[in-house]
């Protein structure tokens, strides 16, 4: 784990693939541990990233702190950035994918359904592609994601439902011995709790990535 900013309020840093981003079943390490361990105080998680994703995040140090990035999030004020590799070049190199989204929490999988009904949820992103290229003779884009809204597992399911399932995501109808999913939160971007200064932070995925092989040829 690297923290790139630390003050009294919030904290950034970026999470390693593998970790949780909140407390989970009792003796796993999450962010929240490491971070409490780090900074020596309690804190607060705003906004999740899967335990198979890493790249950038903020937590806040304070329940007051908590409280105004949660309200960024929810009013879609915060914003975030993600790279991702997926199968398949697309037609259109940018676009808008919005979906009625459904979870199934027995199974922790998400679905694109066709009707609104109870726990259905609108899920809303923007895409661009970056770059594209070849793994084990299968061509693949790398695209710049950008999140209106933030649901479970949204970006996997979004792309894996049109036929662009991310490398390394065998839950969303990749099959491949990817070891990592291939997706990266990149950005991030909101207003201090405290200062209301404008902050953005950013960082590219691991050089072992396919995404960076791709992304950069």
């Amino acid at each position: 784990m690297e923290i790139l900013f630390e003050d009294k309020s919030i904290v950034v840093c970026i999470k390693p693939v593998g970790v949780l981003s909140q407390a989970g079943d009792e003796g796993e390490e999450s962010m929240i541990s490491l971070l409490q361990k780090a900074c020596g105080s309690e804190i607060y998680p705003v906004h999740r990233l899967d335990k198979g994703v890493g790249g950038v995040m903020v937590f806040a140090k304070t329940k007051k702190a908590a409280a105004d990035l949660s309200k960024q999030v929810s009013e879609k004020t915060m914003k975030k950035q993600y790279y991702a590799a997926v199968y398949g070049c697309f037609e259109e190199k940018e676009g808008i994918m919005e979906d009625l989204l459904f979870k199934d929490r027995a199974k922790n999988k998400t679905f694109v359904v066709k009707r609104e009904r109870k726990g259905v949820k609108k899920a809303k992103l923007s895409y661009s592609v970056e770059n594209e290229g070849f793994f084990e003779n299968k061509q693949v884009s790398v695209v710049k994601v950008r999140l209106y809204t933030g649901r479970s597992h949204q970006i996997r399911v979004q792309f894996a439902s049109r036929k662009h399932s991310l490398l390394g995501d065998n839950r969303y109808g990749s099959h491949d011995s990817v070891s990592s999913i291939q997706l990266w939160s990149s950005e991030i971007a909101f207003v201090h709790p405290e200062t209301k200064e404008e902050k953005k932070f950013n960082c590219l995925p691991p050089e072992n990535y396919i995404i960076n092989q791709i992304l950069f040829g």
